[in-house]
């Protein structure tokens, strides 16, 4: 037993450290909803549910209430991003104007892992106690150097890790209730060309970082042996980042009157979910949830030197509320194998006027499939491949440049894009 915790505290350790690995977004927006190999084979629905393994810390910590042995989870997802601009840009002004040059800037995109681990154990009859790690959110897209956009975005790499220590209370044979609380460190990249004067091209770097509390809840009801409801909140989380902004010039070296101290403050959105999952037969079972994101947290953000409090750059993201609808099926093999497949609609928080460089997104749509083997009565490895067709996005944004040095004129991107994502997920889970 003490051999076991210990690897289940190492496992926690080593997804912590690579949880600050650079991430993809692939849920709507910049979330990541992959926290569990088990549920991407059912594109995540009936997730606050199912409460099919320890990953239920992430979805509803209520849910740790059916599972009555300690239990470890480790999860490594591969995800592969393809996000390709086609279009024009203009200079900026001091530039001469017209029509920038340079390419469309390659594939934006690109392949990353990323890793969650968990681990549930009962106390007494009525109560158990569980820990996350996971990445919520994250974003990396990058561009060619040269590429026409430029002036608008280069590199943009988000990064989270969430650790989420959480609690279940069995209420009933029939009622389980859950709350958790959620540490998490957000990390953040931004680079773009910049004017530095009269055919005089440069670049700029902002990196920060800042680490916050939220918390989340559930509840799970049984309604029949049969049929099981879950409902779970995770809150909103409020950062004030701060870090530094490099001005550098052609040659490299550093302009000081436009770099120095800076920060950003940014409240990444709460969400609310709705799943329920029946079981048809012995053989069958049928998944579904809808789930809630309250973007609109996410308006303009300001980036501001920290000093005299003017601003260095404005993102004018305005993100809509959004929702992503799953359904799901899972198929009873025999008892060693389970075979799954799921399709979701996630709609993007990306309003058409105010799609950026930096987030291309657009509305995607989930086809996935995948497999759970029990390798013996307390192991199983789960398996998950899942498909994100996303929607053309068109883009028509004009930005000017702000901090030092300012007003040299705006640049604009006219076109559209091309995307999809791809996700491999492997699942190991130990009961003991």
């Amino acid at each position: 037993m003490k051999k076991i915790v210990q690897r289940t505290l190492m496992a926690l350790a080593v997804a912590s450290t690579l949880g600050g690995a650079s991430t993809l977004a692939s849920a709507a927006g910049f979330a990541l909803i992959e926290q569990s190999a088990s549920g991407l084979g059912n594109a995540f629905a009936g997730a606050a549910a199912t409460a099919e393994d320890a990953s239920t810390v992430f979805f509803n910590p209520a849910g740790m209430s059916q599972l009555r042995e300690s239990q470890i989870v480790v999860v490594g997802h591969a995800i592969s991003l393809s996000a390709k601009f086609s279009g024009t840009a203009t200079n900026p002004g001091l530039l001469g104007g017209g029509a920038a040059t340079g390419d469309t800037g390659g594939d934006a995109g690109g392949v990353a892992f990323v890793p969650n681990a968990y681990f549930v154990m009962p106390i007494g009859e009525k109560l158990n106690f569980g820990i996350g790690v996971s990445a919520p959110f994250g974003l990396k897209t990058e561009y060619d150097n040269t590429w026409v956009g430029r002036f608008q975005g280069i590199k943009s790499d988000l990064k989270t890790i969430n650790i989420n220590p959480a609690l279940s209370y069995k209420v009933s044979d029939s009622l389980a209730l859950g709350i958790g609380l959620d540490y998490q460190k957000l990390d953040a990249e931004l680079t773009n060309a910049v004017v530095l004067g009269a055919a005089a091209e440069g670049r700029v770097n902002l990196s920060a970082d800042d680490d916050a509390w939220g918390w989340n809840v559930g509840v799970l009801f049984n309604v029949t042996p049969a049929t099981r409801i879950g409902a779970s909140y995770r809150s909103e989380i409020d950062y004030n980042l701060k870090g530094t902004t490099t001005v550098t010039n052609a040659a490299g070296a550093v302009v000081s009157a436009a770099s120095g101290a800076t920060n950003a403050y940014i409240t990444l959105p709460a969400m609310l979910s709705l799943s329920v999952s029946h079981q048809l037969n012995e053989a069958w079972e049928i998944l579904g949830d809808v789930t809630f994101t309250k973007w609109s947290t996410i308006q303009t953000v300001n980036v501001v030197n920290s000093t005299t409090g003017a601003n260095r750059d404005i993102l004018a993201l305005n993100f809509d509320n959004s929702y992503r609808v799953s359904i799901g099926a899972n198929y009873k093999h025999s008892e060693a194998l389970t075979l799954k497949g799921g399709i979701a609609y996630d709609q993007t928080p990306v309003q058409d006027q105010y799609r950026t460089v930096r987030l291309p997104d657009n509305d995607r749509t989930w086809l996935a499939v995948g497999a759970k083997y029990k390798v013996t009565k307390s192991a199983a490895i789960d398996a998950g491949y899942a498909h994100l067709f996303i929607s053309n996005a068109s883009i028509n944004n004009t930005r000017g440049q702000l901090g030092l040095p300012a007003n040299l004129g705006s640049t604009t991107v006219t076109g559209s894009y091309e995307g999809s994502v791809d996700i491999l997920s492997i699942q190991y889970t130990q009961s003991f």
